[in-house]
């Protein structure tokens, strides 16, 4: 089949690229290449973002540089394709205050666009949102801090858990307007889509920062000897979840077409805080990264692990990666490719 990646010169649709690739299906990457994200990371060489384009160009992948906030632009490409998966985004809740005018016209404006053009085109459509949507006070208020990490009862947070609960940024109004747009289309057009509240994403082609993409950040700066930072105590927790288990959702769904809003993550099995993270990638390492400690940042959730059983039970889909294997091959990825990173 064709299938159209936005946002595929990033992480997660990289990944979401060589996924489709590797199925013998044609692949069109469309991404506008911003650098609002890799600005902001001094480790970060120029080359490391170009280094997704060239390697899907490599592989087969037909990349266009485009913007997804350009509707025609967008309908051209969609022409034809058989699936969209959009990952475009503005994903930090940082830029996001200091740029809100940029997080409504990517994350609204693009989503509706890509909503609007898969009903004009009849074809199926996953969206990526963000627990974000949950807002941090109703489960930041529920945990019990424990040695190395928050808990709760119960573990997994479900669907029914209440919405914008407490400060609300612009990018948690932006992504929940996802999700309300998603759900209208479903609705009113019937469209095939689906929304995916996604948590704690991780692997390969990540370059990660201190505004999003921890476990790549805290992974890269431990290999090129660089201090990482923790805001707040460092017993916030994730259900961190590798990036071929969110490929294999996107393609879980197209496979069911079982429309709905979806929180996926790496549920119990995959539990880890920031603390026990960089015990792991220390292990791993060799070496135990130097951690500077901050306070904490207004509107962070200290804990998520996500209820996917919605998902399973409309898509027998589940994670398979625990998080040593998942830690283990972002490390390998990173020490194959530290000549993108300014070592110390």
């Amino acid at each position: 089949m064709k299938v159209l990646v936005t946002g595929g010169c990033g992480f997660l649709g990289s990944n979401i690229c060589t996924f489709y690739k590797a199925k013998g299906d044609e692949v069109i990457a469309y991404d506008n290449l911003a650098k609002h994200e890799f600005a902001r990371s001094s480790y970060m060489k120029p080359e490391a973002r170009a280094y997704n384009k060239e390697l899907l160009e490599k592989l087969g992948v037909k990349v266009l540089v485009q913007d997804i906030r350009d509707k025609a632009d967008l309908l051209n490409a969609a022409r034809g394709c058989d699936y969209i998966c959009h990952t475009a985004a503005q994903p930090a809740m940082t830029i996001s205050w200091e740029d809100p005018e940029l997080d409504f016209s990517t994350n609204t404006r693009g989503t509706f666009n890509v909503l609007d053009i898969a009903k004009q085109l009849n074809i199926p459509v996953a969206i990526c949102s963000s627990i974000h949507t949950f807002g941090p006070d109703g489960i930041n208020s529920s945990l019990m801090e424990e040695k190395t990490r928050y808990g709760r009862n119960p573990i997994a947070v479900g669907d029914d858990e209440p919405l914008l609960q407490g400060m609300v940024s612009p990018l948690h109004a932006s992504k929940r307007s996802n999700e309300i747009y998603t759900q209208s289309y479903i609705d009113t057009f019937g469209l095939k889509a689906a929304c995916f509240r996604l948590t704690g994403i991780y692997g390969p082609n990540q370059f990660g920062g201190e505004d999003h993409g921890w476990v790549a950040n805290f992974s890269i700066r431990a290999v090129i000897g660089e201090p990482l930072t923790i805001f707040g105590t460092g017993k916030q927790t994730r259900d961190i979840l590798y990036a071929s288990d969110v490929a294999e959702a996107f393609d879980s769904f197209f496979r069911t077409q079982k429309p709905g809003i979806y929180t996926i993550g790496g549920g119990e099995k995959n539990m880890i805080s920031l603390l026990e993270s960089i015990e792991l990638i220390g292990d791993l390492v060799g070496v135990r990264p130097l951690v500077k400690f901050k306070n904490e940042r207004r509107g962070d959730l200290r804990y998520f692990v996500a209820d996917y059983s919605k998902f399973f039970n409309a898509t027998g889909w589940e994670p398979t990666v625990k998080p040593k294997e998942g830690v283990t091959r972002l490390l390998d990825w990173i020490k194959k490719n530290e000549g993108l990173f300014y070592k110390k």
